[in-house]
């Protein structure tokens, strides 16, 4: 049975974590499932967009499973389960498609990081968001204090993370941190999906590519990407693969 249901909605995909008992808290098998969707869906060109949910009416993700981690020696947490996590979320950060995460509930956590991967959030206004891991003596481990230290200011950051203190969907709504605060949020994300309909394939890519030059995330690949599009729109780059299969010099004009 999976544990992130991946289904289609007019344009987009929509991945959703299917542990609702343990108010959709990440496992190892979850994990796995959001990077292999993703890495499916980067190559689907009917797909315009990917929205980011929970399952039930609680929680959108309440953080990692502490019944995977807590059994973990130190070496093993930082080793493997620190950095797959990080794997698995810049895979979502740096996804060419945009990203919706339509926050159904509660995110804590490991789920306000996966949250802060998604390029834009609706939330539902009875969530709260949080970064509790000082209670049960780590810190965040998933880009809580980097990532999401871009999105929020400084004082906010501590205030959950140093103080253990929540903050409400309005208030992160007031933060710019989220965009809506609505009573169906996959509707709310939906429609937002919907608009890309009247927008260029290529253009929003190469946005979202130069925003995150911008801002540092994956500045690297995304440097090289805006120029690898332009060299390949090039009529050098057309006589280049020309005359390598054909065996002979190329003739450039800087075209």
């Amino acid at each position: 049975m999976s544990v992130v249901t991946c289904t289609y909605s007019g344009n987009a995909a929509v991945l959703t974590l299917c542990n609702a008992s343990k108010l959709n808290a990440l496992t190892t098998a979850m994990l796995r499932e959001i990077e292999e969707h993703l890495a499916e869906i980067e190559h689907n060109p009917d797909v315009r967009c990917v929205i980011l949910t929970g399952e039930g009416p609680k929680a959108f993700c309440c953080g990692a499973d502490i019944a995977e981690w807590g059994p973990l020696s130190p070496a093993e947490f930082a080793r493997f389960w620190v950095r797959d996590g990080h794997r698995v979320f810049d895979r979502l950060a740096r996804l060419s498609k945009p990203t919706i995460g339509a926050l159904n509930g509660h995110a804590f956590g490991g789920g306000l990081e996966l949250a802060a991967a998604c390029d834009v959030r609706v939330i539902t206004a009875r969530a709260t968001l949080a970064l509790p891991e000082a209670k049960i003596g780590i810190v965040p481990g998933w880009s809580g204090t980097q990532r999401l230290a871009r999105l929020l200011p400084e004082p906010v950051i501590k205030e959950m993370a140093v103080f253990g203190r929540r903050i409400s969907a309005q208030r992160a709504f007031d933060l710019g941190f989220v965009a809506e605060v609505a009573d169906d949020v996959l509707a709310c994300a939906q429609e937002i999906a919907a608009s890309l309909d009247q927008v260029s394939p290529f253009a929003n890519e190469m946005a979202k590519a130069m925003i995150h030059g911008a801002v540092g995330e994956d500045r690297s690949a995304a440097i090289e990407t805006l120029a690898s599009a332009a060299a390949a729109a090039s009529a050098d780059r057309n006589e280049g693969v020309a005359a390598f299969l054909e065996k002979r010099p190329p003739s450039f004009t800087g075209q």
